[in-house]
Order: structure tokens, then C-alpha cells, then sequence
């Protein structure tokens, strides 16, 4: 890295691998470096410096087609003039030395790397070119020539201006490196960051087939893995989360030199995974090797984004690239801002097209749909970008954007690593945006709503809170959130609080699975031709079906889990009444016809039931997948609607005979206090479970005999009566006397601040809300605590 000056910041990272992670096992191909000595010696001895010093001298990057009219000349000049024959010389001689393994002449890569490039404050990622499949010595000077002349494309110009470096600042190395062939394999990019949180506890890894380009100029939607960082270096597995993407194309060899041609990938192959489980794992542990050597060397902790390949010959992974990543690692992280659309405009509001997010924020303006750069100046600043993809030669305009939407690409495709580091908003893989967001139309685009972002119709009303993290006050009581879709749990995560009190199991498997487990188990036997026919395109190439719900179940479980880690997640198993479970696919052969179904077969009763056991068993196997074999131990678990203290113990046992044990590895086992038994036998319960979380909607259900789904008598229902405190009470008394840890998950305490105040002064532990009223009841309980020391 201390070579940075002379052959920039790509050629130096790639140096620094080669000589100190090569022998630790992380592959890096060899290769050698063109020095900016080289690129200034070709200026100078073809006498170039005054007349690009002329053809740039009062240029405003702003008036593209200037800009694009001197650019095109610059690099005319720079091109068409003829290597300093030394230059030649020495550049022919090392390839032949890096030749001299191969049969014949190599195949290299020839990558720029200016000076100013892949440093923590500013990537410079993509301003200048890259030529691949580059054979003989004609193609690798014309390459190298090339290379030298993109120090002055177009954008490149532009972003040196908006970050504030001088052309005269910045020097041009080239990178001659053997080609990793994965045209015949795969390729991507891996972060070591989630790129939307900033949680630097996450590998993200981006894999599509062919040459990695298409990944980074978005023109593919890849698969993306997530891996948990602190037990994978414990020697865990855990990859928590694997997302399917189409892979409809991929980049291959053209002939030397020359663009690579597209081709479309086979359908079978789309409809599986591009890398198994061990490449994965050996990427992310690559990536975190990668970061440790480069804290040690810069004395900080700077998340990477690097570039990977695997050879189709040899089976081979290697690192192409590592760069700092550029938009968290500057982040101020005292600082956290919601945005939110106003809730009535929310409520009405049409929504056009859906996306992946990328950031948190929302913008508006006119659309203008762009095919491409050929129409661009119909683009006019304050306008929101609607177009297939972007590339490199769309940042000069994409500056004056409120908003970006694409139809393909990922949260690590060109679109998204720009507004990112521009701030604002974007949605891509949209895959319709072009057709359905009108020309000319006024849009609101969000990415304030979790994992997927939508563009509204209209300019709809936005608001925005803003709070200082080291303003809020330290309190006694944890402050939780209760979080049952696993997409928005990494968003989620970065709000002040003291972990999950609530994960919602069935919200995860109505979203994730919409399968009846027992669908699954006895899917052999199914009589349902119309689930049977759902059943097998949902869990395509599972032999074992019930495999599908345990993976779909523990990727959702541990989604969450990673986010919050090592704050504590408190998941409750499904509670579904049995008309819900009937709604899920296949349900209906398995479930009951009951009355009420509010008060029937459902929590703990199903649980060691005949008739759900084998339902409950995948349950069990999920989680035991999410703490033992991927290590997230920070998961407790809790049992809904548990009407007795016998039945307490047969569901204990229940989990210990699929290998969950009270008090093993740290495992705490929770109840409800939902039901007027759990109050009032509140000792007993608590003889069994290591704690209570009180459930405030069933508990005022049952004590006032008032149907909470029922708008006819709704104005009865009210977690404010006396008769519901008295209960209260008496659990937190009781949780008191038996040493055991007490909270609430219900949703009286995000609706009445009095209900708040009146739990703290009764000394629970916990409190857990929803995350829009997080921070009004974390201020609201630092003020309780204060007034009740006073007292």
C-alpha cells in the first residue's frame, strides 16, 4: 500500500493481497503494474501536456455537451500517440514473463488505477476503463493506451470536479493481471457491511454467472447470501439468508480485447443457486480477512468492497479487487433520521411500481423514463431517473436526480453504490419501472419502509425526525421492539433499542413459507391436487419437503437474529388459531372447523398435540438450526397461550426431545402472561418458565370477555381497566418474588403514555413496542424513571 502514489490505489491493494494474503490461502492472481511514471512519460515525450492543458483550461463540467466535445478530444490525443519505446519495451517484457507458464501468450485482464482511486473518502469506482480477454502484445499496448486515455472520460472528469480533486492531481497506473476465467464459471462482489444498515456484522455477497460486469453494471438481478460475521470466525456456519436471483444473462469472452458478448443463461440453471455453501463461507471469510489486514495496516476498522471470481477451469475462487467502502465507513453514526411519508397520504396512495430499497430516504419529482444516454437531456435536475440500468457513463447525470429507479440490478450494481454515495434514494430490479411509472408524471419515491421500496403516484408529504443517539438517556428498564418480517429487521436494528421483545414466528412463515407444515411433511400422501401443484414449484429441488420450512423458517429466525445480535431476540412459536393455519397452503386437510377458533386449538395446546406435533418438531429443528449450527444464541424463546402449568412442562418437554434444553448454551425459555390463569397463577407459571412477557391485547380480551376483533363493541375494549392492572400487578409481584425476568409485548404501552408510566412505577424489566413508537416511549420511560427516584 505505501506504493499507492505510483501505481494508485487498485494496483496497490492488489500488491499488497498478493505478497501478504496469498500465503495465508486467499488466491490472488499474479500480475504487474505500469507505473504513473509510464502514463506521465507518454504525456510528456509525446508533447500532449499543453494542448490537454488547453482543452481542459475553463471547462464546466455541468455543460455536458462541452464536456463530452473535449473529453473525446483529450482522449484522441492521449490514444493516438505512440508508447515511449522504453515504455514498450519493458511493458512487452513482463508479459512475457508472466507468460512463460502458459501455452502460448496469456489472456490478462488490463485494469486502470488511478492515484486518487479506492481510498476510504472517495472510490473513483468505475471512472476509468477496464479491458478483459486481452491476448498479444498489439492488443495489450492498444489496452494500456486505452487505459491511460480514460484518466479523461466524461465522468471521470465530472466526479474528480464534484469531490474536489484537479486533473493536474491525479496520475494513471494499468494493471496487467492473468484472467480468472469465469465466463465459464462465476463472479461478484462481496461487502463486508450490510450495504443498507451500515452493520458491519454482515458479509453480503453478490454472485451471478459469466464475467462479474454484469453484477456491477446492473444488468443482472444475482443471488445474494448474507453471512454473520462474529460465528463464522467462531467456526459456525452461518449463512443466514440466501436470496434467488433470475441470472436471465451472462457476460463471456469476446474476442481479444474486444466488449464481451451477452448471452442468456439456461433456465435450469437461473433456478438454482450460483455458489453451495462452502464457496460462500470461504468468501466470507476471505472478505473478513481481507478487512482485518487492512485495519491493521491503517489502525482502523474499514468495511470492503471487494470484487471475486471463481475459474471455470480449475474450480478456483479469487479476489479481483478490495477496496474501502466509501458511503457507511463516513457516516455519522450519533445521528439517526427517520423519514416517513405523512400517514394519511400513505393510507391513499397509489403505488406504481415496487423495488429493492437502497437507503433509507424518499424523494420526489418529475419522471422521466430514459432508455438510454441518447435521450439523457430530458433529464433536468430535480427530476426522479427512471431507466433499464446504469452504467459509469450515466454519473455525470445521475448528480442531478432526486431519486433513481431501475428495472434490473442489486443493492451492489452501479445504480446503487452512486445514489449511495450521493444520498439519495433508489429502487432497483424493479423489472417494470419503464412501463409503469408514466413519463412526465409526478412520483414519491420511499425507501423508508424496509427492504422494499415502492414509487408512489403524486408528490406525496414527507416528514422527517431527527435525534441525537448521545442525547438519549440511559434507562433501567430495557426498551425493546416487537419485529415479525425478517426484511426489515437490519433496518430496524440501527434504532436505540435493547433487542426484540417480540418475534413473530407465524408472521414469518405466512410471509416466507405460506406453507402448512404438515402440507410438507405428509406432502406424499396429499389428496389436494391445486397444493400439491403449489407445493412442488415453491420448494423446487428439495426432496425432502419439510427441509424447505426448517431452511425458510431459520433464514428468517436468523435474520433477525443477526441484526439485534448480541442483543437478546425473544421469538415466540406460531400462534396461529387453526383458521389461519387453514389459510396457508395445503392447510385446510389438516386444520379444525371450530367456532372460535380465538379460543381453541391454539399456542401451547398444539404444540405436543397428535395433531400438530410433527408441525411443531420443524419448528424446533429451525431454531435449534439458527443457535447451533449457525451460533446466533442471542434467541430466547417463549410459549403463547399456555393454560396451565402442566401444560407449561409437556412443552418443555416437548423442545427437549428435539434437542432444545432449558438452560443448554445459554437457553431461556419464556411464557405468555396473556391468559387471567397466567396472572393469577403467576408463581407457579413462573416455577417453569425463566420469565414473563405479558400480552396486553389477549389479556384485556379475556378479562373483559370483549372479542378484540369485534368493531361492534371495540369501545369496551380498553388495557387500561383496572380489572387488566390488578392482573398486572400481580404478575410483576410475583416475577418480584421469584427472582425472574418480567416484560410486556402488547401494544398498550405504544398507544398510552400513561400505561408506560404506570408499568415503570410497578418496576417491569421490559417494555416492547412497535419501532414507529420506539424512541416516544424510550424519552417516555427515562421520564418515568426520573419522576418515580424523585418520588
Amino acid at each position: 500500500m505505501a506504493d499507492l502514489p505510483i501505481v494508485g490505489g487498485k494496483n496497490a491493494s492488489l500488491g499488497e493481497m498478493f505478497q501478504a494474503l496469498n500465503p495465508q490461502g486467499i488466491n490472488v492472481h499474479p500480475g504487474f503494474a505500469l507505473s504513473v511514471d509510464a502514463y506521465r512519460q507518454h504525456i510528456v515525450q509525446n508533447n500532449l501536456l499543453s494542448a490537454l492543458t488547453e482543452l481542459l483550461s475553463g471547462l464546466d463540467h455541468h455543460n455536458i455537451e462541452d464536456l463530452q466535445i473535449r473529453a473525446a478530444k483529450v482522449r484522441e490525443l492521449i490514444h493516438d500517440a505512440p508508447l515511449p519505446k522504453d515504455v514498450e519495451e519493458e511493458l512487452v517484457r513482463a508479459y512475457m514473463l508472466l507468460s512463460s507458464g502458459d501455452k502460448g501468450l496469456s489472456d490478462v485482464a488490463v485494469r486502470s488505477s488511478a492515484t486518487a482511486e479506492d481510498l476510504p473518502q472517495a472510490s473513483f469506482a468505475g471512472q476509468q476503463e477496464t479491458y478483459l480477454n486481452v491476448q498479444g502484445k498489439a492488443a495489450l499496448i492498444d489496452s494500456c493506451k486505452r487505459c491511460f486515455a480514460s484518466l479523461f472520460t466524461d465522468r471521470a472528469i465530472s466526479y474528480r470536479s464534484d469531490v474536489g480533486y484537479s486533473d493536474r492531481e491525479i496520475g494513471i497506473s494499468v494493471g496487467i493481471q492473468k484472467m480468472v476465467r469465469s465466463d465459464l464459471a462465476t463472479a461478484g462482489v462481496m461487502f463486508t457491511l450490510d450495504t443498507e444498515s451500515g452493520s458491519n456484522h454482515i458479509v453480503l455477497i453478490s454472485a451471478s454467472y459469466g464475467l462479474g460486469e454484469t453484477i456491477v453494471q446492473g444488468s443482472v438481478s444475482p443471488d445474494e447470501y448474507y453471512v454473520f460475521k462474529p460465528t463464522l470466525l467462531e467456526g459456525k456456519r452461518p449463512i443466514f439468508q440466501r436470496k434467488l436471483g433470475s441470472k436471465a444473462i451472462k457476460a463471456i469472452y469476446g474476442s481479444s480485447g474486444k466488449p464481451v458478448k451477452i448471452v442468456p443463461v439456461p433456465q435450469a440453471d437461473r433456478e438454482r443457486f450460483a455458489l453451495d455453501d462452502d464457496e460462500i463461507l470461504t468468501l466470507a471469510r476471505w472478505g473478513c480477512a481481507i478487512e482485518t489486514h487492512y485495519a491493521s495496516k491503517r489502525g482502523l476498522m474499514i468495511p470492503m468492497d471487494i470484487e471475486w471470481a471463481k475459474d471455470g477451469r480449475t474450480g478456483a475462487l479469487f479476489i479481483l479487487q478490495a477496496r474501502p467502502e466509501t458511503v457507511h465507513s463516513q457516516k455519522d453514526h450519533n445521528q439517526l433520521v427517520i423519514h416517513a411519508i405523512e400517514a394519511s397520504a400513505r393510507k391513499s396512495a397509489k403505488i406504481l411500481v415496487s423495488g429493492r430499497a437502497v437507503g433509507d430516504k424518499i424523494g420526489g419529482g418529475v419522471a422521466r423514463v430514459i432508455p438510454d444516454l441518447s435521450s439523457i437531456d430530458r433529464l433536468k435536475p430535480g427530476d426522479v431517473l427512471v431507466t433499464s440500468k446504469t452504467d459509469p457513463d450515466w454519473e455525470p447525470y445521475m448528480r442531478s436526480a432526486v431519486a433513481i429507479v431501475t428495472d434490473h440490478g442489486s443493492r451492489t450494481c452501479h445504480a446503487a453504490i452512486v445514489s449511495r454515495e450521493l444520498g439519495i434514494p433508489a429502487l432497483v430490479g424493479t423489472e417494470q419501472g419503464m412501463k409503469q411509472v408514466p413519463d412526465g408524471l409526478p412520483v414519491t419515491v420511499s425507501c423508508a419502509e424496509g427492504d422494499i421500496g415502492y414509487v408512489f403516484q403524486g408528490s406525496l408529504a414527507v416528514t422527517e425526525e431527527i435525534t441525537e443517539i448521545s442525547s438519549l438517556r440511559t434507562t433501567f428498564t430495557d426498551v425493546m421492539i416487537n419485529i415479525g418480517n425478517p426484511d426489515e429487521a437490519l433496518r430496524i436494528a440501527t434504532l436505540p433499542s435493547d433487542g426484540v421483545g417480540l418475534a413473530r414466528m407465524e408472521f414469518i412463515i405466512a410471509n416466507r413459507i405460506k406453507i402448512h407444515p404438515l402440507a410438507l411433511v405428509h406432502y406424499q400422501e396429499l389428496k389436494d391436487r391445486d397444493a400439491r401443484s403449489r407445493i412442488a414449484a415453491m420448494t423446487f429441488g428439495y426432496t425432502d419437503k419439510s427441509q424447505y420450512f426448517v431452511d425458510r423458517l431459520a433464514e428468517g429466525i436468523a435474520t433477525i437474529a443477526a441484526a439485534f445480535y448480541p442483543r437478546p431476540v425473544i421469538l415466540r412459536f406460531s400462534d396461529f388459531k387453526s383458521n389461519e393455519y387453514a389459510h396457508l397452503i395445503g392447510g385446510t386437510t389438516f386444520e379444525p372447523i371450530e367456532e372460535n377458533p380465538m379460543l381453541g386449538f391454539r399456542g401451547a395446546a398444539r404444540y405436543y398435540d397428535p395433531r400438530y406435533q410433527e408441525g411443531f418438531a420443524l419448528e424446533c429443528e429451525a431454531v435449534k438450526k439458527v443457535r447451533n449450527m449457525m451460533g446466533l444464541t442471542n434467541v430466547r424463546l417463549m410459549i403463547p397461550f399456555c393454560r396451565t402449568p402442566d401444560e407449561g412442562r409437556r412443552v418443555i418437554a416437548e423442545m427437549d426431545r428435539y434437542g432444545l434444553r432449558q438452560g443448554h448454551d445459554g437457553l431461556e425459555i419464556y411464557g405468555m402472561c396473556e391468559i387471567p390463569a397466567n396472572a393469577l397463577l403467576a408463581e407457579e407459571f413462573l416455577d417453569i418458565f425463566d420469565g414473563f412477557s405479558i400480552g396486553s391485547n389477549d389479556l384485556t380480551q379475556l378479562t373483559l370477555g370483549v372479542d378484540r376483533d369485534s368493531a361492534t363493541i371495540a369501545s369496551l375494549f380498553d388495557e387500561r381497566n383496572p380489572a387488566v392492572r390488578i392482573l398486572i400487578e400481580k404478575a410483576i409481584e410475583a416475577a418480584r418474588v421469584k427472582h425472574k425476568k418480567i416484560g410486556i409485548c402488547g401494544q398498550a404501552p405504544s398507544d398510552f403514555p400513561e400505561f408506560v408510566t404506570m408499568l415503570v412505577g410497578l418496576g417491569i424489566d421490559s417494555i416492547s413496542v412497535n419501532p414507529d413508537a420506539l424512541l416516544k416511549v424510550r424519552k417516555l420511560v427515562a421520564e418515568s424513571e426520573e419522576t418515580a427516584r424523585d418520588r
